[in-house]
């Protein structure tokens, strides 16, 4: 794809300030503010753990602390070499979230697949981390609002 000079200067440092990110961390959070439609949530992603042999990590439905919060809790264990699992339980700090795949991550994490230099039908793969609600609940439980709560399942939306 071309782009005009200067959204190629712009792209050249964004770049450089994600290469100097994940020089200094392993991983970088990207955070993508919620769209103009309601299905359009949202949400964040790592770029750099796939580097380290992990799929990247994503969060839907959260505020950019939360997310930001989520994700650097359990990039840093994976860093620190954990491995995550599709339906694992994880717990970070007071919140439940559980492990699950995603299966578009060509259409979720196109700032990863810029970074890996990778067209979104080959992607780097990556796992949705879900949350419970306030009370408990994980998407699949009886009582559950998703439409309270703003996390669609993986794979029904796209960035």
């Amino acid at each position: 794809m071309t782009h005009d000079p200067q959204t190629t200067a712009w792209l050249d440092q964004e770049d450089a300030h994600l290469a100097a990110v994940i020089r200094r961390a392993r991983y970088a959070v990207q955070y993508v503010g919620p769209g103009e439609r309601p299905d359009e949530p949202a949400f964040g992603y790592t770029i750099g753990l796939f580097g380290l042999g992990s799929p990247e990590l994503v969060v839907v439905g959260r505020g950019s602390a939360a997310t930001h919060t989520l994700l650097d809790a359990v990039a840093a264990d994976v860093v620190a070499g954990r491995s995550v699992v599709p339906g694992e339980l994880l717990e970070v700090g007071r919140e439940e979230l559980v492990v699950e795949e995603c299966p578009n991550p060509g259409e979720v994490l196109l700032g990863a697949n810029r970074w890996y230099r990778r067209p979104a039908e080959y992607s780097v793969p990556a796992c949705v981390l879900t949350w419970a609600s306030p009370v408990g609940c994980f998407p699949w439980d009886p009582g559950w609002d998703g439409g309270r709560y703003g996390q669609p399942r993986p794979g029904t939306w796209t960035a």
